[in-house]
């Protein structure tokens, strides 16, 4: 606990390396950090190794054959290096998978009310939780009897993050939160992450694709590549960054649009390859 208070970082990820089947490394040396209160993202394309950082943090690599080999991740001042993911939970320390992976045989309520089962702190406040997961998700509460398997995306992305935050953790990890949303839906659920963070005080560590949006409403940022962190900086300074610009938002210095083809050829000239 002393080591968290006295840096002000809640997760201390350090020189982590993550191998797979004792062969294949995924991650190569990533640090990061993230201080409480604060909303950080993980930015990257698909295969930069964003979800196995999450999975690392959160204890789930050891049923896919994978384990971190090197390095070590403190979560509020405790190890929890290749711990499991229920005693990660128990830290405080919550995952939102990728893919609104939700109960779809439970309604939405028993979907929501599932958070809870590791709490010890007593009905009344589970309750008082309950509750404030309708007010923070007003769409649910109009749909708490119907099965989640027949909600849509953005009803099944709400109960899925109302889920996890029924755990009342310290630290809430989305993984991909807009994937195959709307845009009107993702512009909600992001506004929902910042209440989250604001009046629920929980820490946040967002992975995303959509850097335009994640920049937005994070304070902290890093830009992964080949299991590599290759760009790190407040989100503000990464937006006007000309890089972040052109490889994650698709934008030219004439504020055009490349093609995917002049993207490719273009990224020989990376500043940080």
């Amino acid at each position: 606990m002393e080591a968290a208070q006295a840096n002000g970082n809640l997760l201390d990820v350090n020189n982590i390396e993550v191998v797979y089947n004792d062969i294949i490394q995924v991650l190569r040396g990533v640090s990061l950090n993230v201080r409480e209160g604060s909303i950080v993202a993980l930015l990257g394309t698909n295969g930069a190794g964003k979800t196995t950082t999450l999975r690392a943090i959160s204890g789930l690599l050891k049923p896919e054959n994978g384990f971190i080999r090197d390095g070590y991740i403190k979560f509020n001042g405790v190890d929890i290096t290749n711990r499991l993911g229920t005693h990660v939970v128990r830290e405080g320390a919550v995952m939102v998978p990728e893919g609104r992976r939700v109960f779809k045989h439970l309604t939405v309520d028993e979907n929501i009310r599932v958070g809870s089962i590791t709490r010890k702190d007593g009905g009344r406040q589970i309750r008082k939780d309950h509750a404030q997961m309708y007010q923070h998700f007003p769409r649910l509460s109009e749909i708490t009897h119907r099965l989640a398997g027949y909600c849509s995306g953005g009803e099944q992305q709400m109960i899925a993050i109302a889920r996890a935050l029924m755990a009342a953790p310290k630290m809430l990890m989305l993984d991909e939160p807009s994937l195959g949303l709307a845009p009107l839906l993702v512009k909600e659920i992001f506004r929902n992450i910042e209440v989250i963070n604001k009046e629920l005080n929980t820490t946040i560590l967002v992975v995303e694709q959509n850097a335009k949006i994640a920049l937005e409403i994070s304070d902290y940022a890093y830009i992964m590549e080949s299991g590599k962190i290759v760009l790190e900086g407040p989100s503000r300074e990464l937006q006007d960054n000309p890089d972040v610009k052109e490889f994650y938002m698709g934008i030219t210095q004439a504020g055009g649009r490349k093609s995917f083809k002049e993207v490719k050829s273009y990224k020989r000239r990376k500043r940080w390859m």
